[in-house]
């Protein structure tokens, strides 16, 4: 498959019969969309922890036996 059928088969017109110039505008905006999502995405997913990294940390700290410290439960 040529670089320029692989581009054709990218998307399919349903209706209408848009000349050259009207589908290179459509491909146009459509590579502009798609980019922005991508450059959007890539921003997002530096920000730090992602909601289910934060919801995994521990709720209190390791438990550590010895004199003094906590044994175990009576009860």
């Amino acid at each position: 498959m040529t670089d320029d059928a692989a581009t054709l088969a990218d998307f399919v017109v349903v209706s209408g019969a848009p000349d050259a110039e009207e589908l290179a505008a459509v491909t146009a905006v459509l590579a502009g969309v798609l980019d922005e999502l991508a450059a959007e995405r890539g921003r997002q997913s530096h920000g730090g922890q992602s909601a289910w990294q934060r919801t995994q940390r521990s709720v209190r700290g390791t438990l550590t036996p010895g004199a003094g410290q906590w044994r175990g439960f009576a009860g």
